[in-house]
C-alpha cells in the first residue's frame, strides 16, 4: 500500500510541477484579458538566462523583467506582434522560442537535422566495418605450403608414436 501511495505522490507532484508558473502575484494584470495576452506572449519568450524555458515559467530576475516589460506594453497598447518585434530587436531571434526561418537562423533550423544524418551515416559505416571484419574473421585462413607440410608431418609422427603425446 505504501508503495502505490509513493508513486501516487510522485506522479502528483511530477504533475504539479508542470503546472507551475514563475509569474509573481505582483506581476499580474488587474485586467483577466490582458493578462491572458501577456501569458500566451511569455510562453513563447525564451528565458535568455536558462535558455529552454520561457520567461513564464522560469525564475531568473531576467525573465522576471522581460515578463513586466511585456505587461507594461500590453498596458500600453501595443499589440502582441509589436511586443514579439520589440523583443526581437532587444535581444535578437534567439530571444523567441520557436524563431522564424530566415538566412539568420538556418544554422539553428538546420544543426538538428543535419546532425541525425550524420549520426546515421556514422553508425553505417560502423555496422559495415563491423559486418566485413565478422566476415573476415568467420572464414579460417589459408596455410602457406611450408605450414601445410609441418602439420602433415607432427600428424604423421603423432601417428607412428600411437596417438601418446
Amino acid at each position: 500500500m505504501s508503495r502505490l501511495a509513493a508513486i501516487l505522490l510522485a506522479a502528483t507532484l511530477a504533475l504539479s510541477a508542470q503546472m507551475a508558473h514563475a509569474v509573481q502575484p505582483d506581476e499580474i494584470l488587474p485586467d483577466p484579458a490582458l493578462e491572458a495576452r501577456a501569458r500566451e506572449i511569455s510562453r513563447d519568450l525564451r528565458c535568455l538566462v536558462c535558455q529552454n524555458q520561457s520567461i513564464d515559467d522560469s525564475n531568473a530576475d531576467l525573465a522576471r523583467d522581460m515578463r513586466i516589460l511585456v505587461r507594461e506594453r500590453l498596458v500600453a497598447g501595443d499589440s502582441d506582434r509589436q511586443i514579439r518585434e520589440f523583443l526581437v530587436a532587444r535581444y535578437g531571434d534567439f530571444v523567441l522560442l520557436n524563431p522564424p526561418m530566415n538566412p539568420g537562423t538556418y544554422a539553428l533550423w538546420a544543426t538538428p537535422p543535419l546532425t541525425l544524418i550524420l549520426g546515421a551515416v556514422i553508425l553505417l559505416f560502423w555496422f559495415r566495418s563491423r559486418r566485413r571484419t565478422a566476415d573476415v574473421g568467420s572464414q579460417p585462413a589459408a596455410l602457406s605450403p611450408d605450414d601445410e607440410a609441418r602439420i602433415q608431418a607432427l600428424l604423421a609422427r603423432d601417428k607412428d608414436e600411437g596417438g601418446r603425446p
